[in-house]
């Protein structure tokens, strides 16, 4: 039994306050799997009755099964990674996984955070894409889709451009911090520069669904989930779920611009 498979009925059910449970638990996995539903109550500020509440919402019958399946849940995904740097494993197994992971990353989407980023490119503003490495490839596709929406972005591609970059961000600018671990210090010393020295609208970062330093220092986060790989010392890990997550914002945009605004900010409300 799968954490994702049993919660994905069940998150459209839940309210916001729900949500930012489930956000914390995602981003914990690994931790939580060891703890009691005192202590995990204690850390997200909720009573033991509302934690209990929250877990039979999202689809269990008690924190027992909960905190069972967390632990399946980690050790498919350790064994997994374990093998999956040297393909050792049948492809068929590899696709399964990969699959998994795209899955995955959907059906953690908040789409209240979606609208919030809809409403906030609704202004028209300026989007800022910081990246590096292999991520930093990615977003020329992704740079591509929004200029043909008739934004104007500003991709940084080198050490010098980045540390610049953020001078001429507005307060009404969105900027965008692509990074799987969310430990990247040169990106996370960036961070720190925009929220001191500008004036800007969010910065909104997409990163891996662990707890991280760059998801802590956003205003809004969206987690991915994919498998590190690495090739004789070069990074091969996809990117494909964080084109995913930035196609899908800009659907939603599309159909935000149909929708009634006060609608729109009832939901996000």
């Amino acid at each position: 039994m799968n954490f994702f498979e049993v919660i994905q009925p069940n998150i459209n059910k839940l309210t916001k306050s729900e949500y930012s449970l489930l956000d914390y638990v995602v981003k914990n996995l690994t931790d939580v799997q060891h703890k009691s539903i005192r202590e995990v109550s204690a850390e997200c500020f909720v009573s033991t009755t509302t934690f209990l509440r929250f877990v039979r919402k999202i689809g269990f019958s008690g924190y027992s099964e909960f905190s069972t399946v967390i632990k399946y849940t980690v050790l498919n995904n350790k064994d997994y990674n374990k093998t999956s740097v040297t393909f050792t494993q049948k492809q068929s197994k590899y696709r399964n996984e990969y699959l998994k992971n795209l899955e995955e990353t959907v059906r953690v989407l908040d789409e209240r955070k979606l609208l919030q980023i809809c409403k906030k490119l609704s202004l028209n503003p300026k989007l800022f894409f910081y990246a590096k490495g292999l991520s930093k490839n990615t977003t020329s596709y992704i740079e591509y889709l929004y200029t043909l929406n008739d934004f104007i972005v500003v991709t940084p591609h080198n050490h010098e451009q980045r540390q610049w970059a953020y001078r001429n961000i507005k307060k009404d600018d969105l900027i965008f911090i692509f990074d799987y671990t969310g430990e990247d210090k040169e990106l996370i010393q960036i961070i720190q520069k925009i929220k001191t020295q500008t004036s800007y609208s969010s910065i909104i970062s997409i990163t891996g669904a662990n707890n991280n330093t760059i998801q802590n220092l956003s205003d809004i986060n969206l987690y991915l989930f994919t498998d590190e790989i690495t090739i004789q010392g070069v990074e091969m890990t996809s990117n494909v779920s964080m084109i995913i997550i930035m196609e899908l914002l800009l659907y939603q945009y599309w159909e935000y611009k149909d929708l009634n605004k006060p609608s729109i900010d009832s939901i996000i409300n």
